[in-house]
């Protein structure tokens, strides 16, 4: 489609049903984003559309309002209940992400668009019952769908009207080709679906396996492709990159958290389970609370620590962004070779809507630019700003160059760009000046051995799971406070604390930080005090709200007066 064949408009000009307006209003959306603008209209003609936008673009509204939208104009005239829509995705917490979203859009028409969910991993037959009123949508992951399907629980053939994968870049790599062909058979062998619907993908990349679907899926589609990077613009996320060794890692990051110098919500990324659980060790001994997301822990658990994380419970995740997420076809290979049974219908840096996300921490830095992009990805969305900071080592510096090189090309798109924001800045860090720092991370990051780990990956996964067994006879509508005693960020206890190690003495604190981080000498005993619950204490609130920009004080070095 050219640009000249759109005309901007606002929601209220799209011939939108006022319960979806008044919505739409509620949530708090006050104009459509670029690839709603010229999606919605579209999809509400009929047609099939090839949706490709960066993460964070607003790629979910841009289909579920109109599916919404269609729905209510077929109430009208329709007199059986069926169920009209199929919107697929590769992962769990993705499924209820998308769910999550239709609830607020149909707010005001609940009782005559109704969802479900299929993805929770529990029993078909537990399911069935859900599906005996046919559902308007049904939301759910391919192998889920297919397995209703089978059982002859959902009934599609003579009702579908529109059909939507989302994330279709990632349906492959997750190990759903087979049921996705089983389901998508060629016209005149179809078993489960009706021989015309409109259907449409939604991804951020156009890769072999989007036009393979596309192949597939699409009769004749319009493609909505929006002439911007990949990721948000460079006066709206910030790259930086520290050079650190591996020994070297620990030490800064406890700088950085205990001395305030990363302000409002974090994602620290590494690549491994076992990473996660040695890194929220180490910062266990320093009272800095973290909650740990990988493929190993229940659904029902990870999806309920991000709506937790989104809901200002804790401030501090530590996600597992392992090979089953970015190379092809990996996760096929899991039941047969890897010793851990780990969820393939699990995804953390693709597609999760991490809500006001200020911080990406690249701990390990990712294995292939696409992954670089995924993971900065939860940062920067919508209108917010974000930072991406990445620790880099001598053998890694060939792939941040390489990331560096994309960036550059997608960013040269853009002619407003200034050509000095496209690199990664340099974080100007002297690891000398904290050496004090360096003692105590060196003996607590030897303390979390690999015994250590394993106790707390298996102590993690059953107490999660007694929780997720809580959560299925729990409700949670009705009780939504309770839920808080279900926090994740909770201690794990296999490595011995030392109290005195969640302090922080004003003697160790270069004088060129101080006045960054706001300890003075009146200060120290309630620095001190608070640094170990800085997210709820008033103390960080000031901070906070003295130096609001996220990382704004990571350039620190040569200060020479204090900030007014």
């Amino acid at each position: 489609m050219a640009e000249e064949d759109f005309k901007p408009c606002n929601f209220h000009e799209m011939e939108l049903d006022d319960r979806i307006l008044k919505a739409i209003a509620k949530l708090g959306w006050v104009e459509p984003t670029a690839i709603q603008e010229k999606a919605i209209p579209i999809l509400l003609e009929g047609k099939d559309v090839l949706i490709r936008g960066r993460t964070g673009s607003g790629k979910t509204g841009a289909f579920s309002i109109p599916v919404i939208q269609r729905i209510l104009n077929s109430k009208q005239s329709s007199k059986e209940q069926g169920t009209k829509a199929l919107i697929l995705a590769p992962s769990k917490e993705l499924c209820q992400q998308i769910y999550n979203n239709i609830l607020e859009l149909t707010i005001k028409c609940s009782r005559e668009v109704q969802c479900v969910d299929l993805s929770p991993q529990i029993e078909i037959a537990a399911q069935r019952p859900l599906l005996v009123e046919r559902p308007d949508i049904v939301v759910a992951t391919p192998m889920r769908a297919l397995a209703h399907l089978r059982a002859k629980n959902l009934n599609l053939k003579n009702s579908l009207e529109i059909l939507v994968i989302d994330e279709a870049d990632l349906v492959f790599s997750f190990g759903y080709e087979d049921e996705i062909k089983e389901v998508f058979k060629p016209r005149h062998q179809r078993t489960y679906l009706p021989r015309v619907y409109q259907a449409t993908l939604a991804s951020a990349t156009l890769s072999e396996d989007v036009l393979s679907l596309k192949k597939l899926v699409l009769h004749n589609p319009v493609i909505l492709k929006l002439q911007e990077p990949e990721l948000a613009p460079a006066s709206q996320l910030s790259h930086y990159h520290l050079a650190a060794e591996e020994n070297d890692k620990a030490v800064i990051l406890y700088a950085l958290l205990k001395l305030h110098l990363v302000r409002g919500k974090s994602i620290i990324f590494v690549n491994t389970v076992d990473r996660c659980y040695k890194l929220k060790l180490f910062l266990e001994q320093f009272a800095i609370p973290t909650c740990v997301l990988n493929s190993e822990l229940p659904a029902a658990i990870r999806c309920l620590s991000v709506n937790q994380f989104n809901q200002g419970v804790y401030d501090i995740i530590i996600a597992s962004d392992e090979n089953a997420l970015d190379e092809p076809h990996a996760v096929k290979q899991l039941g047969k070779k890897g010793k851990r049974r780990k969820d393939k219908e699990s995804g953390v840096a693709r597609g999760i809507d991490f809500q006001f996300v200020s911080n990406i921490i690249n701990f390990d830095f990712p294995p292939d630019v696409n992954s670089y992009i995924h993971r900065v990805g939860r940062t920067a969305r919508g209108t917010n700003q974000g930072t991406a900071l990445s620790f880099v080592s001598i053998k890694e510096r060939p792939l941040m160059e390489e990331v560096e090189n994309h960036l550059r090309d997608g960013y040269a798109q853009e002619e407003k760009v200034i050509q000095e924001l496209i690199t990664m800045r340099a974080y100007q860090f002297k690891l000398e000046e904290v050496e004090g720092f360096r003692y105590r991370a060196r003996d607590a990051w030897r303390a979390v051995t690999r015994i250590a780990v394993r106790e707390a990956r298996l102590k993690e996964i059953k107490q999660e799971i007694m929780n997720c067994e809580k959560l299925k006879h729990y409700n949670c509508e009705h009780n939504p406070r309770d839920l808080l005693s279900l926090r994740h960020d909770k201690a794990l206890h296999t490595v011995r604390l030392q109290a005195h190690l969640a302090n922080v003495p004003d003697y160790i604190v270069p004088p060129t930080l101080k006045s960054v981080a706001g300890i003075s000498r009146t200060r120290k005993r309630h620095f001190n005090r608070t640094s170990g619950a800085a997210g709820t204490s008033k103390a960080r609130a000031h901070y906070q709200a003295k130096r609001s920009n996220p990382l704004a004080c990571m350039e620190f070095t040569g200060l020479k007066k204090k900030r007014k």
